[in-house]
């Protein structure tokens, strides 16, 4: 009994200098001091290219006898600008945001200076290379059709709008909603079906616009061929996958003026593809093909 009585009175010792010394009961943020987790969200032009990425913060609790660490979360998301053709000493522009938590911010390329994120639930962020994110509140409307989606693309549209879609959107039958028109200028986010102009569209792996056209990549599985196209007419394509290494599974996309082709950097040039012999290996590594490398 005594002995329990005495391990009592040390613990209470230990507790009161605790609070009266060190303030032990208070939480402790600890932020890493380097980012991860980086990827290519984007590209400004044919050597610029646009990487997120995030701090992971550790937040510690005094126990009795020493710390216990609780949990490991992200935050204080950066976007940077990096030149991927020519090796500098780092990035020619970086902005972090001040949340504690993340904002899934870099959910892709809307336009060539602006990189969208957010849950698109009521809101979307707009995070625009050279100043700071900021968020655009959104009304929703349903036209001719019944169930809206999850958005996962937005892209430049027709006068002055963005395109947005789901994952297996353009497909679905009955009365179901196959995309949005996002109008940024008056927040409304507008769910359609497509009428008889766009449903040549549903073969697409991608849809953007410039200026009054519609452009779409698909990449047919048999044979395995990438086909540019241009208001349902075919512009141009790259056969068999190679030299590029794509298989029926690549995800091909725009991303902004640029292509991305199974992290190959490709461009439009006179409606032609153009691959500029760059391929990505990781965000922060860009190899060419004589072997030489940018690396931040």
């Amino acid at each position: 009994m005594m002995g329990e009585m005495k391990k009592f009175q040390v613990a209470l010792v230990v507790v009161l200098a605790c609070v009266s010394m060190w303030g032990c009961s208070e939480d402790k943020v600890r932020w890493h001091e380097g980012f991860v987790g980086s990827k290519v969200v984007g590209f400004l032009n044919d050597s610029l290219v646009i990487v997120g990425s995030h701090q992971q913060r550790t937040e510690s609790h005094e126990g009795l006898f020493e710390p216990y660490w609780d949990t490991i979360e992200s935050g204080h998301e950066r976007l940077c600008v990096y030149n991927y053709r020519v090796q500098e000493s780092g990035p020619r522009w970086c902005s972090v945001l001040d949340e504690l938590n993340e904002t899934n911010a870099f959910r892709g390329q809307m336009t060539d200076s602006i990189i969208w994120g957010g849950d698109m639930l009521n809101s979307i962020r707009l995070w625009k290379v050279g100043e700071t994110q900021h968020e655009i509140k959104l009304r929703k409307k349903i036209e001719g059709c019944s169930k809206e989606f999850g958005i996962v693309s937005v892209k430049q549209w027709l006068d002055g709008t963005f395109f947005a879609r789901g994952d297996n959107s353009l497909n679905v039958g009955s009365d179901s909603c196959q995309y949005a028109v996002l109008d940024t200028m008056e927040g409304i986010l507008t769910y359609k079906r497509l009428n008889n102009d766009l449903e040549w569209i549903k073969t697409c792996d991608d849809i953007r616009a410039w200026g009054d056209d519609v452009y779409c990549l698909v990449l047919a599985n048999d044979p395995l061929d990438l086909f540019l196209k241009k208001n349902d007419k075919v512009l141009d394509s790259l056969l068999q996958g190679m030299p590029y290494g794509w298989t029926e599974y690549t995800k091909v996309g725009f991303v902004g003026n640029i292509l991305n082709l199974g992290n190959n950097v490709c461009e439009i040039v006179n409606d032609n593809f153009r691959c500029v012999g760059i391929s990505i290996r990781n965000a922060l590594e860009y190899k060419y093909k004589d072997g030489t490398s940018v690396i931040y």
